[in-house]
């Protein structure tokens, strides 16, 4: 009987150890402070180049922390890259990326979240699903490396790309 009730408890706090948490709030969560975020400042991100990481005329998108909706001052980096994907023709190659927190895993699903978010407004906007592939490297692909809240916001980007 204590052996039953021994191996039951083992196997119960190892199944509870495998789960991990989430980051605060989730992807997109409410929970998320403000001192979580950095706002994106449309003209530092996306629309003067200065920390685009895409290619073949196309504009990286910027997210915010944790979060995979589009923002706002973003759409007009869509904008650009729909009209550019129209004049271009081809495969488009939509590559999600995040900044160094939370786990690969999570990292990985969010900036799958993040390139299936910019395909869905680019196909609003008139591109066909069927041209864009979507990848996610998670935090793998970092376009700034130096420990500060600028650089970890130009990594929580999706970068667009033409097939070759």
């Amino acid at each position: 009987m204590n052996k039953t009730i021994l191996t039951l408890s083992t196997l119960a706090l190892l199944m509870l150890s495998g789960c991990g948490q989430p980051a605060p709030g989730g992807i997109g969560g409410s929970n998320i402070s403000d001192a979580d975020t950095v706002s994106i400042d449309e003209g530092r991100y996306g629309n003067n180049g200065t920390y685009n990481s895409s290619s073949d005329g196309f504009q990286s998108v910027y997210f915010n922390f944790d979060d995979y909706t589009v923002p706002g001052n973003q759409e007009g980096a869509i904008s650009k890259d729909a009209a550019n994907a129209q004049r271009v023709g081809g495969k488009i190659k939509v590559e999600g990326n995040c900044d160094e927190f939370g786990t690969d895993e999570y990292n990985y699903a969010l900036g799958l979240k993040r390139a299936k978010a910019v395909k869905d407004s680019l196909v609003m906007q008139g591109i066909q699903a069927s041209r864009m592939v979507l990848v996610s490297y998670g935090e793998s692909n970092p376009a700034c490396t130096a420990q500060t809240d600028a650089c970890y916001a130009q990594n929580r980007r999706v970068d667009l790309r033409l097939v070759k």
